[in-house]
């Protein structure tokens, strides 16, 4: 299956979930594919979001956004463009702590309706996430109850994976395996497509199997401008170049952002081709740097 096939398995109104965490393993070639397939009114949750969020708001992909964090990271700043929509009543953000939005996929993942936690307690997202307090009944003490959460779509992107949809992850799985279990539809890309002896061989490293993956597509570089562990390194470089496009917080830096690098090149081969093959050497090089 290529991307375009995998694209058709999301529809226009679904809630989508995102792997990995901020600029790490995103399943960026998905993500563009569906942009240009021009899905609309998407809702995207994700532990930690990157500027992708601010793509889909811009072109009208998505209206919504459950999250703990949206923005680049701490050298970039606010999030104008986010910012602007959720403050101007253009998109609604539904914000969780960090662990009770893992709490909500893995209660998702395991068919209960909620989980006790006491994420939340004493702060004003208690109230406005949509969690509920009650009683502990064998202490008495108050606990949050945060409710299942059982996306339409997840998207994974990992190390490897058999054709049969079993899937191995290097480094830190974040929240993907519960939010892979909690999806009704699973569409994973892989860096390399192995065999299934291959996989057995390592079958301790398998995070997601076969039987939850509607779809498995092959993508090396499939993170990137974003990094996977061992594999590449994010692009810091082109992260500098998107926030000078949006210093203003318009629509208009965002539009330039997408011609340029989504819809110019047309195709995600075509957007690596467009970075060169010098420039994903060299982030594969700092990669193997760091993992020794």
């Amino acid at each position: 299956m290529d991307l375009a096939a995998a694209a058709e398995l999301v529809a226009d109104g679904s809630h989508v979930a995102i792997g990995g965490c901020l600029y790490s393993r995103t399943p960026w070639a998905m993500l563009t594919e569906l942009l240009r397939a021009g899905r609309k009114d998407l809702t995207l949750s994700r532990s930690l979001m990157c500027y992708e969020s601010e793509l889909f708001l811009v072109r009208g992909a998505a209206t919504k956004l459950v999250s703990s964090w949206v923005g680049i990271g701490l050298p970039w700043g606010t999030p104008k463009v986010f910012r602007r929509y959720v403050e101007q009543g253009l998109a609604t953000y539904e914000e969780w702590s960090h662990l009770s939005l893992g709490l909500r996929y893995t209660a998702g993942a395991m068919g209960v309706p909620f989980l006790p936690t006491r994420s939340l307690l004493g702060s004003d997202l208690l109230g406005l996430a949509g969690a509920k307090e009650m009683d502990d009944p064998f202490t008495g003490e108050r606990v949050c109850l945060v409710p299942a959460l059982q996306p339409d779509v997840a998207l994974v992107h990992a190390h490897r994976a058999d054709r049969r949809g079993n899937v191995q992850i290097e480094g830190a799985p974040y929240m993907d395996r519960e939010l892979a279990g909690a999806a009704r539809t699973v569409i994973v890309t892989a860096e390399e497509i192995v065999s299934t002896k291959e996989i057995q061989r390592t079958a301790d490293r398998t995070l997601i199997p076969h039987f939850q993956v509607a779809a498995v597509v092959e993508v090396p570089f499939g993170s990137f401008p974003h990094e996977c562990y061992g594999r590449y390194e994010a692009w810091f470089e082109h992260f500098d170049r998107y926030a000078g496009l949006v210093a203003d917080g318009s629509d208009e830096g965002v539009e330039r952002y997408l011609e340029e690098f989504v819809d110019g090149p047309g195709s995600f081969a075509a957007f690596l081709d467009l970075v060169g093959r010098e420039r994903l050497a060299e982030q594969r090089r700092r990669a193997l740097e760091l993992v020794g």
